[in-house]
């Protein structure tokens, strides 16, 4: 069941990945502040349903959940409890998980301290 959810939670993730890449970089082009605000909100929103479904991949491989193919080819039941958290991503998959993670963090934090930038700036850095 959590392992369905992170899955949800990355697909809401995307659409919102989507939404913030057209709407505040329009919103700049425009000039207008409604459409540029609306950058924090979905950077916020993209950084915690990003970090929920890779949770949900790391609670997989610790619980050996082998009713995904991604645990099923990286991981052992017998292994070491650090052995199956770094095998979240010490594949393709989840080393690309971990790197969207990473970078919805830092769009995150533009999000949530970058009040002294510019609004244009702002919504910018956020779009892209």
């Amino acid at each position: 069941m959590v392992t369905e959810l992170g899955h949800f939670a990355l697909i809401l993730a995307f659409l919102v990945a989507i939404l913030q890449a057209i709407i505040p970089l329009v919103g700049a082009a425009q000039r207008r502040p409604g459409w540029m605000a609306f950058a924090e909100p979905a950077a916020n929103l993209q950084f915690l349903l990003t970090l929920f479904s890779f949770c949900a991949l790391t609670w997989a491989f610790v619980t050996s959940d082998f009713s995904l193919r991604l645990v099923t080819l990286n991981s052992h039941s017998a292994k070491p409890l650090i052995y199956k958290i770094s095998g979240t991503w010490g594949n393709h998959e989840g080393s690309m998980l971990l790197w969207i993670l990473i970078l919805a963090f830092f769009g995150a934090l533009v999000a949530v301290f970058g009040n002294n930038l510019p609004p244009t700036l702002k919504a910018n850095v956020i779009g892209v």
